[in-house]
């Protein structure tokens, strides 16, 4: 959607002069995008006699984990609450997809956060479900004194900023759930820098 798109960051590489140019697809799982993704750079690839490498994408890896245990804490913060984590409750957002990957890489940062939280659930903005509402409604079966919302998505695009909002309005409208504080989503972050750099060397070595 938003320029320079994959074969002209692949061109731009070329142009350096490199001998190795190592593709890292930021993406928090293996979905359709990530595979037209690595199925354009195999295309390139033949064009030119530079080695590719593509790693995997930013998904199964206990830095997620720790950036929205973080995002947690920042809205705890930020909104003066000072209540032990093992009291909140916590609802992640995902995009949703066909693939079977998207959904496992959830549940792996939702089951890594079990220990720290009260009650940890997941749902979906599309495709798949749960759903916004059955994830608001699931969340509240657990009653609660604290539910913080997670959007468990890289970048602050449309979703973000409204697709989530116009179903998670209504859900939490419909709810009995009393406190319920909105995370940031993932963004930018000194971790993801670094995940992006350890991807890349796994696939060096």
């Amino acid at each position: 959607m938003v320029p320079p798109y994959i074969e002209e960051g692949i061109n731009k590489c070329l142009s350096q002069n490199v001998d190795a140019l190592t593709i890292v697809p930021y993406f928090l799982y293996h979905g359709r995008k990530v595979k037209a993704a690595v199925n354009t750079a195999i295309k390139l690839q033949a064009e030119t006699n530079v080695k590719f490498t593509i790693s995997r994408p930013m998904s199964l890896h206990k830095s997620l984990i720790k950036i929205v245990d973080e995002k947690i804490s920042t809205v705890l913060k930020k909104n003066e609450i000072h209540i032990p984590k093992d009291k909140v409750n916590i609802l992640l957002i995902g995009h949703g997809s066909k693939d079977p990957n998207a959904r496992m890489s959830l549940m792996y940062v939702s089951e890594g956060l079990e220990d720290l939280y009260r009650a940890v659930k997941y749902c979906f903005l599309e495709i798949e479900e749960p759903n916004i509402k059955q994830g608001i409604e699931m969340s509240a079966k657990d009653n609660p004194t604290l539910l913080v919302v997670v959007p468990y998505f890289l970048h602050k695009g449309a979703h973000v900023k409204r697709d989530i909002h116009e179903d998670l309005g209504p859900a939490i409208a419909s709810s009995d759930v009393k406190n319920i504080l909105i995370s940031e989503h993932l963004g930018t972050d000194d971790i993801m820098i670094d995940l992006v750099l350890e991807r890349a060397r796994e696939v060096e070595i």
